[in-house]
């Protein structure tokens, strides 16, 4: 199985490390209400398998299973509250990793965000954002292709380029009118960056840092990677934060990070017919089809069948997970190499994961 090829150079970590208090805190809330972690600090309130009434005979062959898998770091939060945290081989707490593609989650979140604040309108052009000649398409063409196109993998721009990363002009060419085809386009996605970008007058990644990292503790940082693709790398702890963000739609222990509500709904649910598992960049679960990243085939039933059918998630290449499911109160984090197959979205390795993770928590 295949490590990720620029991931060494990030363990160092350290440079976006929390505060060293790494003691649990306990304002013993509500029950079922919501935990937040304080920002600035490493304490995470806690909960132990025995006390939600999971089964503790399932913990350690859900362990077993994720070593075999070349798993570094995996968080199960019921509720905000920590109950299953573990790290494997030299990985640790501190140690940062690449959230592939399920960093598109951060993209949507912040496209939301500059739509509410009056800087865009996702059924805008998006050369409204970036200027015309973005692409190779005609004018006219590139007025058809909306920001809500690229939210939704819909551009219709030709995803059989040689390069599917690429957002050189030359590789953006026509293939289909938007709205028609539904393909796991990359560079389609990663303009997102300067339509936010153009439209906030602000750096993507100095805007995504204000309006949603700092506010909610998060650490990382977003690098580019080759000639195109942004990364974002954090600790799995920040990673789990985002999904706990999203598990309350958008606030934050009282402080609202998104406001549209109806943006957040539509982020989470079927955003198209031609996939239905799929949202604003966000990969959704119980659906009647779908697709998967890579391929033209649809597929029929659910996503991850072994699941919750509400499931929503950020899913990366090399197995990286971020799973939200509400009806449960979980948001699940696994971050590390390639689990079962080398894909971009979501694999055999999901399915089997949730095997293990249902007889922990049923």
């Amino acid at each position: 199985m295949r490590k990720l090829p620029f991931f060494i150079i990030f363990t160092i970590g350290l440079f976006f490390g929390c505060s060293s208090n790494d003691n649990p805190v306990d304002p013993d809330p509500t029950p079922n209400e919501l935990y937040f972690p304080p920002i600035n600090s490493n304490a995470w309130a806690t909960l132990s398998i025995a006390e939600v009434g999971w089964n503790a005979s399932a913990e350690q062959p859900l362990y077993d299973f994720l070593e075999a898998n070349t798993t570094d770091a995996f968080i199960i939060l019921k509720d905000g509250k920590i109950v299953v945290e573990k790290y494997f081989g030299t990985f640790e707490q501190s140690s940062m990793h690449s959230w592939n593609s399920a960093a598109k989650t951060l993209t949507a979140f912040t496209v939301g965000i500059a739509q509410q604040e009056g800087f865009l309108s996702i059924d805008n052009p998006s050369s409204d954002y970036m200027g015309t000649g973005w692409s190779s398409l005609t004018l006219e063409q590139e007025s058809q292709i909306t920001v809500r196109n690229h939210l939704t993998m819909t551009t219709g721009l030709d995803y059989t380029v040689a390069q599917n990363f690429c957002t050189d002009p030359e590789c953006l060419l026509y293939k289909n009118e938007p709205d028609t085809f539904w393909y796991y386009h990359q560079g389609a996605y990663t303009v997102l960056d300067n339509i936010v970008t153009g439209a906030v007058g602000q750096d993507f990644k100095d805007y995504f840092n204000a309006k949603i990292r700092d506010k909610i503790g998060m650490s990382g940082s977003w690098f580019k990677t080759g000639s195109y693709l942004n990364l974002y790398f954090s600790n799995a702890r920040s990673m789990a934060r985002f999904g706990l963000l999203n598990l309350n739609e958008g606030v934050w222990d009282g402080t609202t990070i998104l406001a549209d509500k109806d943006y957040f709904v539509d982020m989470t649910t079927t955003s198209q017919d031609l996939n239905k598992a799929y949202g604003y960049l966000y990969w959704l679960n119980g659906k009647s089809n779908y697709k998967v990243p890579g391929s033209e085939t649809l597929f029929t039933g659910k996503l991850i069948p072994n699941a919750p059918d509400d499931l929503i998630a950020g899913l990366g290449a090399f197995d990286q997970k971020l799973y939200i499911i509400p009806s449960k109160g979980l948001v699940i984090v696994r971050m590390g190499d390639s689990g079962e197959e080398d894909e971009l979205g979501p694999t055999e390795f999901d399915n089997n994961l949730w095997e293990k993770i249902n007889l922990l928590i049923d």
